[in-house]
């Protein structure tokens, strides 16, 4: 293979060892370097990712979009390749980044799309369902992550982003158990930055959104193709969106019980004389 291209990919990790040897191998071969910020691992990723030829940072964790831009400015080079650590690209999509940089060249927009398509336990990718859009190749110089606790994507219109070729596999969980706790943790997350809404809307959401998530992954994503497994994969994604709401909710709960044992308080305190 000839010289790699002025490309710097990034891979956020904690505890990501059973995957984090693939995705860098994968990332090597489109990008000159690999760059991986890890917040605290303890079960031999950062070592087996510096065997798979990454460069890895201790990074204390800055919330979602802090920690990409904690390794923006970690990175060499101003094209960037963000990648969560269960997200492989194939062949393809590291030619059709290679290919940008032939005879001295550069990509001509700022930001562009891979597509990402779900590489479950069982079986075959889901190629043709559910594939989603993700701008994860762009120019820092014109465009950075936004330091936010929960926000971790580019403020860019997915419309007007050319994609790459191939694909970009992502192996989000190791079984419907797991798929379930990364549900609840990343929505926790979410929960915590997103502006607040009434506690009306959330009421509603909560009582009646929980069929509408499913079916809008159910039949609008196509997932019925893909039996049972499908069907359980998308009830667990909609209960991850549902589980947003609920805690969105308790906020308001939370903040009303700290407000009346304010107000209690302040009956129970002597008067001064």
């Amino acid at each position: 293979m000839t010289e790699l291209p002025p490309v710097s990919a990034y891979i956020r990790t904690k505890n990501e060892a059973r995957r984090i040897g693939e995705v860098v191998r994968a990332a090597k071969k489109a990008a000159r370097e690999v760059i991986v910020v890890d917040s605290g691992s303890d079960d031999g990723t950062e070592r087996i990712a510096e065997e798979a030829g990454a460069i890895v940072h201790h990074v204390p964790w800055r919330g979602n979009g802090g920690q990409k831009r904690a390794a923006e400015d970690l990175c060499t080079h101003d094209w960037l390749l963000d990648l969560d650590a269960d997200e492989v690209i194939d062949d393809e999509m590291a030619a059709s980044i290679r290919a940008f940089f032939e005879d001295g060249g550069e990509p001509s927009n700022p930001v562009y799309g891979l597509r990402q398509v779900h590489a479950v336990p069982f079986g075959k990718p889901w190629y043709g369902t559910d594939i989603i859009v993700k701008n994860k190749f762009y120019d820092r110089r014109q465009i950075r992550i936004p330091d936010h606790p929960a926000w971790d994507q580019l403020e860019y219109s997915k419309k007007t982003s050319p994609r790459l070729g191939g694909f970009m596999l992502h192996y989000m969980f190791s079984d419907i158990g797991d798929l379930a706790k990364k549900q609840e943790r990343n929505m926790t997350r979410r929960a915590a930055g997103v502006k607040q809404k009434a506690k009306w809307v959330l009421a509603l959401r909560i009582v009646f959104n929980l069929p509408i998530y499913f079916l809008k992954r159910y039949l609008g994503k196509a997932l019925f193709r893909k039996g049972i497994y499908g069907f359980a994969f998308s009830m667990t994604i909609a209960y991850g969106r549902w589980l947003k709401d609920v805690k969105l909710y308790e906020r308001h709960l939370a903040a009303e019980q700290e407000a009346k044992e304010a107000e209690a308080s302040s009956k129970t305190e002597p008067q001064n004389a």
